[in-house]
């Protein structure tokens, strides 16, 4: 007769060895211990300050057209704390796309930035691009765009002003130059997507924050409202851009990048442009190795 006590003893320990992953992060989630961990590392957390309020140190510029760190027209400059994507030099926009990059790539993160529309768009600029600048996250590296490039392959927070009237124009949408996300478990081809904000008219100061979790999850935020959410950023495998970076060893998921800021036509100013640096969550953690106890199959086999 076989010992089946044993047998059962062996089963409960195997079970105990593959308990569920997902069981492993609701107990790890739900610790109250890791919560309270989780807020004195949030309250003592500092927020980086890439823009310093007096120059454009840890900035370079690119236009399209244009060498690698080529400020053309002074386009980005700082005047009493305040860092303007000014037209005050040109007689007409001609196409001069320019982004001014951070030097640090970035993966898991809060980015907060404070921003306003003033005066007149440049002539020559794009009917699009009225009251229209944007904060590109994932970039690619400038150093790895073309000379006559436009737009870096990113995820782009767009940045709008109201028209006037009673039009709708939202802020804090998402578009995707030379990328796709996923919203609802649906991969998202088209250019833009609205957020659910409201509209910001005149040139007053909106404050717009991202949080970034890596290839996860982004999630655009104003006034402490949630207005636009999607997941898992990757290069568009169709356009020019992406094809290049993808041959050129850059991986189709985007996990990570630089950050950079718009020069589309339209004099812009941004007065804080910081950034809080975010533990990886446990769902962008490397799966656990299990661990599987030596059971000795003579005791299984062992005869009565």
């Amino acid at each position: 007769m076989r010992r089946l006590p044993w047998i059962c003893l062996a089963v409960f320990a195997l079970s105990c060895a593959l308990e569920s992953p997902r069981a492993v992060i609701a107990q790890e989630l739900s610790s109250p211990e890791k919560k309270q961990a989780d807020k004195k590392q949030g309250a003592k957390a500092k927020w980086l300050p890439l823009f310093n309020g007096t120059n454009l140190n840890g900035w370079k510029p690119k236009f399209s057209g244009h060498d690698l760190g080529e400020n053309y027209l002074d386009t980005f400059r700082v005047e009493n704390g305040v860092l303007k994507v000014a037209y005050d030099k040109y007689e007409a926009f001609d196409a001069k796309f320019g982004h001014l990059f951070y030097k640090t790539p970035f993966s898991n993160y809060r980015l907060r930035l404070e921003y306003r529309f003033v005066g007149k768009q440049v002539p020559g600029g794009p009917g699009w691009a009225f009251r229209n600048n944007g904060a590109m996250l994932h970039c690619q590296s400038p150093e790895s765009m073309g000379k006559s490039q436009d737009f870096p392959a990113s995820i782009e927070v767009q940045l709008l002003g109201g028209a006037g009237g009673d039009k709708k124009r939202t802020t804090a949408n998402l578009c995707t130059p030379s990328t796709h996300v996923v919203m609802k478990d649906k991969l998202v081809t088209r250019h833009c997507v609205d957020s659910v904000s409201k509209t910001y008219h005149g040139d007053q100061w909106v404050t717009v924050e991202i949080e970034v979790r890596g290839n996860t999850v982004i999630k655009h935020w104003i006034d402490g409202k949630n207005v636009l959410e999607y997941a898992k950023p990757q290069l568009d495998e169709g356009d020019a851009a992406a094809k290049k970076l993808l041959a050129g060893g850059a991986k189709k998921m985007l996990d990570g990048g630089y950050i950079s800021i718009q020069a589309e036509s339209h004099p812009t100013e941004f007065r804080k442009i910081e950034l809080l640096q975010l533990a990886r969550t446990i769902h962008q953690a490397k799966p656990r190795r299990l661990r599987f106890p030596r059971i000795s199959a003579l005791l299984l086999l062992e005869d009565h």
